[in-house]
């Protein structure tokens, strides 16, 4: 057996008993105490105290929770088509989700990130991240949609993102997959990683009071692969941190070809030293290729713009904009306490946790204590740079929160549990298990200045024996642990949705007081909006029909329509009338092959329809609406091409009224 074949078994079999144990069902009396039930009830008809944000993983989408309760809320489509929500099936939202590659009907999303003003949360914003084809999303808290989303060019897996500076000044993104960058010959072979490979890190500015997002600047780097960021904040504000691994630049079997060296690296970034660089002219404009899209909440449509072109600063040539902090290998997190004095980061098979110092990094830097360098990036000395190690805390440290009150809490995978320890002694002082495997932690405004030291909630990958089975794959399990107390204590299990990373939770009256319960059917500005029955009409143009249409309980307007001919392409523009808080009323026809329409009110959206063969189609509402719900239906007439039937509509009569319009 080869050296590596006989690394890669012994990794493999030393990870398979460490999860063997960790998935080991625990004493669950001993785990949850009588009261937990009552600490996690929430009375019907009544609210709960936080919104809770969860990453959607594969799902591509951002799912909101109740907390205590742990009830779905909503589930916001971001990155995948939602056929619940007509999401990139109707025309006004298609452009959403288009990309330099075309159309991209899902992604991957890992991370959440509220927006901050002074280092708290505002509730005016949250971004997600899009892992496979890079993008950011920006979504609207007043609406809980989402109202922007831009591509990363020179990017590939943007894993590192979408983490912010502590006034929103900038969304951060940093790559998982090292590439050539967009502008070189990236017909290379893979073995020139080294040679050939560069990690991006790119700089959203994010607008102070619209939220539009912009790509400021990008940020050449080696090629390696950066995991996971946060900013400073208070002293460290200015700076920017991210953990790395594959620092051999391997390009195969990474699990082992990765794990050569003891230590990977945190890199520490000075952003308003780059912003200085970027005044002064060092950037280099690059030619790219990248998408910006932006919904509005007065035309109800989305529009996308391709960009070509970005700003690059290399941190090879400007020597004092990046450094590299010595980490035990393959780290994880990267998280900042809420003084901005303490970071943490640990490897992820790691068996201590180490923490540096903001003050002790910057000394280093001042005296050039350096170890050498990576690939033109100077390398801080360890021990300079280090505050003090958490000794054998647990098994696979990923993911660091902190509580504001002088104590942080750590997942670890492999040992299936949560470590609560304090920042200046470093001292263990609680520890409870986990069901099963926990990946991300979310204390309430945990990477902020201010956090809610309310509750905890471990996201685990392993759900085994928690809820009754259904088939091979469970749904991932979130547990909610009380944090009030000195002890932590489990109160709640709840399944999510898809496979939630990050999380991030905040109380709920910095939110919901400013929540938008209708669109005001005035300040529609659609192309396509009737405005009151007596805008409704149908409009034949060539082979294009578009079918102005409303909506209110309960008919739609028109409901009959003839003169529909096979080879047209149909247009239901339809407006929702309402003007009442939560009615909602949906679209669809027989033979759709795109999805259905769900209209909020107040608001006009379009479903594209080409009917294929000679038909009485029938059309009705989806969202139960009313008593008369069922009663919320119409007919379409398709007829022969070249047929002479004229286009006609009508509501609440059998002989159709002939239209204005000239036909064909």
């Amino acid at each position: 057996m080869n050296k590596i074949n006989l690394k890669l078994a012994i990794i493999i079999t030393i990870l398979i008993t460490m999860t063997m144990t960790a998935c080991k069902p625990k004493n669950i009396g001993n785990a949850v105490s009588a009261d937990a039930a009552a600490k996690a009830y929430v009375a019907p008809g009544k609210y709960d105290a936080f919104y809770n944000f969860v990453s959607g993983g594969f799902s591509g989408q951002m799912s909101v929770y109740g907390l205590p309760s742990g009830r779905l809320l909503r589930v916001i489509p971001v990155f995948s088509v939602d056929p619940e929500k007509g999401w990139g099936y109707s025309e006004e939202t298609k452009p959403m989700l288009n990309t330099s590659h075309g159309f991209v009907p899902w992604d991957d999303l890992h991370h959440t990130e509220l927006s901050q003003t002074n280092g708290e949360i505002d509730g005016r914003w949250i971004f997600g991240n899009a892992n496979n084809t890079p993008r950011v999303a920006r979504i609207d808290l007043k609406t809980f949609r989402t109202a922007e989303i831009i591509e990363l060019p020179n990017s590939a897996g943007n894993h590192s993102s979408p983490f912010i500076t502590e006034n929103t000044e900038y969304v951060v993104a940093g790559t998982r997959f090292s590439v050539p960058s967009d502008n070189s010959n990236g017909d290379v072979p893979i073995n020139t990683f080294k040679q050939n490979f560069k990690g991006y890190l790119s700089f959203i500015s994010v607008g102070k009071e619209d939220g539009k997002m912009d790509i400021a600047f990008q940020i050449e780097c080696p090629g390696v692969s950066f995991d996971l960021s946060h900013s400073g904040k208070g002293k460290s504000h200015g700076w920017f941190f991210f953990s790395c691994y594959n620092t051999e630049q391997a390009n195969t079997l990474l699990e082992v070809n990765a794990s050569q060296k003891d230590k990977d690296f945190i890199m520490a970034v000075n952003w308003k030293k780059a912003e200085e660089y970027l005044k002064a002219g060092k950037g280099k404009k690059v030619p790219v290729k990248y998408a910006h899209n932006t919904y509005s909440d007065k035309t109800h449509s989305a529009t996308s713009e391709i960009k070509t072109e970005v700003t690059v600063l290399s941190a090879k040539e400007l020597k004092d904009i990046c450094y590299f902090i010595p980490c035990p290998k393959s780290p994880h997190g990267c998280d900042v306490d809420p003084t901005g004095e303490y970071i943490v980061g640990s490897g992820k098979l790691a068996a201590l946790i180490p923490v540096f110092s903001f003050d002790k990094l910057q000394k280093a830097i001042a005296a050039k204590d350096f170890a050498g360098d990576f690939d033109g990036i100077p390398v801080v000395k360890y021990e300079s740079a280090l505050y003090g190690e958490v000794k054998k805390p647990g098994l696979g440290p990923l993911h660091t929160e902190f509580d504001g009150n002088g104590n942080a809490y750590t997942s670890f995978f492999v040992s299936s549990e949560v470590v609560k320890w304090n920042i200046k002694d470093l001292k263990v002082v609680d520890r409870v298990p986990t069901y099963y495997s926990v990946g991300h932690l979310c204390v309430p405004g945990g990477d902020s200045k201010k956090p809610s030291p309310k509750y905890l909630i471990a996201y685990n990958k392993i759900t085994k024996d928690r809820y009754l089975p259904t088939g091979p794959e469970l749904a991932q399990s979130a547990q909610l642990y009380d944090i009030s107390g000195d002890k932590m204590q489990l109160i709640l299990d709840f399944p999510t949705i898809g496979e939630p990373h990050y999380a991030q939770a905040v109380p709920a009256e910095v939110i919901k007081n400013n929540s938008l319960k209708i669109f005001k059917i005035d300040e529609n500005a659609n192309a396509y909006v009737a405005k009151g029955e007596g805008a409704t009409k149908v409009v034949r143009e060539g082979n294009k029909v578009h079918v102005y249409m409303t909506a209110i309980r309960s008919h739609l307007t028109p409901d009959n329509i003839e003169g529909i001919k096979i080879g047209d392409e149909v247009y239901f523009h339809v407006t929702n009338l309402e003007q009442d808080w939560d009615v909602p009323h949906g679209f669809a026809i027989k033979g759709a092959s795109n999805g259905e329409l769900l209209i909020m009110p107040g608001e006009t959206q379009t479903l594209k329809w080409i009917p294929t063969k000679v038909a009485i189609y029938p059309m009705y509402c989806t969202d139960f609406c009313s008593a008369l719900h069922q009663e919320m239906q119409g007919y379409i007439r398709v007829s022969p091409a070249g047929s002479s039937v004229p286009i006609t509509f009508s509501t609440g009569t059998n002989k159709p009224a002939a239209t204005p319009e000239k036909t064909n």
